[in-house]
């Protein structure tokens, strides 16, 4: 269990709230901790058959006669007890792999202008990000406003708003350093250019 991080996802989410189902579990991870924990939702289903199996959750409810599918679970005192071990563990951060920051590293073998692209594209993606981070947070503050839970949660928030500003900031002084260099380029093949026609008139 100790490797297994979609157990505490799992768990965090039924701390919040019990009686959900796999799928209410999957669409509570994408409108909360999936804006920065990228879950694999195929281990949902085998994740709470094996909780169940060791006692952390327990099936909950009665499925009605058009979900006869979708069983429900809950924290067991076990579980909620497994859950608060897991949080006082140091955290580990996996090593990130950011095709962005790959390309944009070897980005001296192409011209300044392709990284200048991917750049543009990143401002693009993050003005978003920050629009739905903003949108988010006016959304909990009002909706759960009186929800124990919801300090921790804005705290998540700001941190993810604040990220998202600094790459934006980050985005235009990267974009006039690489625009500087497209130009100096150009000027310098111009120059090329201007000996090179210079000389064959010479000759």
């Amino acid at each position: 269990m100790h490797d297994n991080r979609t157990a505490y996802v799992i768990l965090g989410i039924l701390s919040i709230e019990p009686n959900k189902s796999g799928y209410d579990i999957r669409k509570a991870v994408e409108g909360s901790v999936g804006y920065f924990w990228g879950e694999s939702y195929g281990q949902i289903y085998p994740t709470l058959k094996r909780l169940a199996a060791e006692g952390l959750i327990v099936p909950s409810g009665l499925p009605s006669a058009t979900r006869k599918r979708r069983q429900e679970y809950s924290l067991t005192d076990a579980g909620r007890a497994c859950l608060r071990e897991w949080l006082a563990v140091p955290f580990q951060n996996d090593p990130p792999r950011n095709e962005f920051l790959l390309k944009l590293f070897f980005g001296r073998a192409t011209a300044p202008s392709v990284s200048i692209a991917h750049i543009r594209d990143c401002q693009e993606k993050n003005r978003s990000m920050l629009a739905t981070l903003t949108g988010l947070e006016d959304s909990v503050r009002k909706q759960s406003t009186q929800n124990p839970h919801l300090p921790y949660w804005m705290l998540t928030l700001n941190l993810g708003i604040a990220l998202t500003r600094t790459a934006l900031k980050w985005c235009d002084t990267a974009l006039a350093t690489l625009s500087a260099m497209k130009a100096d380029e150009a000027s310098s093949e111009q120059l090329a250019e201007n000996f090179t026609a210079t000389d064959k008139d010479r000759n």
